[in-house]
């Protein structure tokens, strides 16, 4: 059947890539007896180049032309074992993908499933620029890498992931499968922090999640076993134009070698001149704006981005290459690049403490859990801060 497929996208040799053809399948999987006009404005495509895919599958007997666009059961079969949606909720499919902000019954329901594990997932580390969205934002994602076609069948990557998107994608598939063995999805978390490591780990052997967790430092050449494997990544990086490249060049290498892949970038609203120099690095890796929606993410804390940010999706195209390369030694996290210290003064002795990435109190969390210097206090008001460029 993959050669079916195969001989397919040679013959059409389309420029949008492999995932627009096997979207017209699932589309018409969806909607038996679509008709062309309506396939091509799905998918965006001119009606003569979607009148193209069809016969090309009308040959291979994938399709058959009968009161609009339908499988034939070859077709049924490819779209179901080959791409993954047998055991499929259908409705909730649906559902989901045409209102997908909307507060369904059975989002809610996974929401309380994961009220209790994001409670308890560990504290941010805010030297290496850890802000944790909230719950909500965490299931956004996840809808909106289902609404990207880039959930269901597919390997998806997590550059980094105190957001715990990883857990809820596992979360949203065990929810729309009526048994999850019959998902054919995997999830991969890469990341630094060992907490986030093992609490992903443990939480997704308890729930039997398709999720795995590994420890990779980017600063690091990317490890050849992840190179040119999955189909999309979402990633949430350092606030910083080093930091965001480094993140990015890492998923992309990590990418299958396609046009059309879903990159998911969540990072902070900045200032028109950061944002223009943000898109300028994203040609330069041959990755175009697909989508940018504004104030999608909401996070706990995160007062240095007012505690939102914007999620811009980026597709590949055949140009796409990392921007890095190899060992990377500049520095990458905002307290590194502009390092704040904070004074804080305790409310017991009147004592003030400095807290900072170069102090011995790294952060605010850490000074409470071990109490004031001098008298062990854990009440704080912050005093004022210093910034050294």
């Amino acid at each position: 059947m993959d050669n079916c497929l195969q001989k397919v996208i040679q013959n059409i040799n389309i420029e949008e890539g492999k995932e627009v053809i096997i979207n017209t399948l699932v589309n018409i999987y969806f909607k038996e007896g679509i008709s062309t006009k309506e396939l091509a404005k799905s998918n965006l495509l001119p009606i003569p180049l979607v009148t193209a895919i069809k016969k090309e599958f009308i040959k291979e007997k994938i399709l058959l032309q009968d009161r609009g666009i339908r499988l034939t059961s070859k077709g049924k079969d490819f779209v179901e074992k080959e791409l993954g949606f047998y055991g499929l909720n259908k409705e909730l499919y649906m559902k989901l993908c045409l209102e997908p902000w909307k507060e369904h019954k059975e989002i809610k329901e996974v929401r309380e499933e994961l009220s209790e594990i994001f409670m308890n997932r560990p504290q941010a580390d805010v030297t290496i620029d850890q802000s944790k969205c909230t719950l909500d934002t965490a299931m956004k994602r996840a809808v909106l890498c289902l609404k990207n076609s880039s959930l269901i069948g597919k390997r998806v990557l997590c550059v980094g992931d105190d957001d715990l998107v990883s857990i809820a994608l596992g979360f949203l598939l065990k929810k729309l499968f009526t048994d999850i063995k019959y998902s054919k999805t995997s999830i991969l978390v890469l990341d630094i922090d060992e907490r986030i490591i093992n609490y992903i780990n443990n939480i997704a052997e308890e729930k039997q999640l398709p999720v795995k967790s590994e420890y990779v430092d980017l600063r690091k050449p990317l490890p050849q076993k992840f190179r040119g494997e999955f189909d999309s990544f979402f990633t949430d990086p350092p606030y910083t134009l080093q930091g965001m490249n480094l993140f990015l060049s890492r998923g992309i290498e990590a990418l299958k070698y396609q046009c059309g892949l879903n990159v998911f970038l969540s990072y902070a609203h900045k200032s028109p001149e950061f944002e223009l120099a943000m898109q300028k690095n994203f040609v330069a890796m041959g990755l175009r704006v697909s989508e940018i929606l504004t104030s999608f993410n909401a996070y706990d804390g995160a007062g240095i981005i007012g505690g939102v940010g914007q999620m811009i999706v980026l597709k590949t195209t055949n140009g796409s290459k990392p921007l890095i390369e190899g060992d990377y030694n500049e520095l990458i996290y905002t307290g590194e690049l502009k390092v704040t210290v904070r004074l804080y003064k305790c409310k017991n002795c009147g004592e003030v403490i400095k807290v900072g990435t170069s102090e011995h109190f790294k952060t605010i969390e850490e000074l409470k859990e071990k109490g004031c210097i001098k008298c062990d206090g854990k009440l704080f008001d912050l005093d004022h801060k210093e910034t050294k460029l």
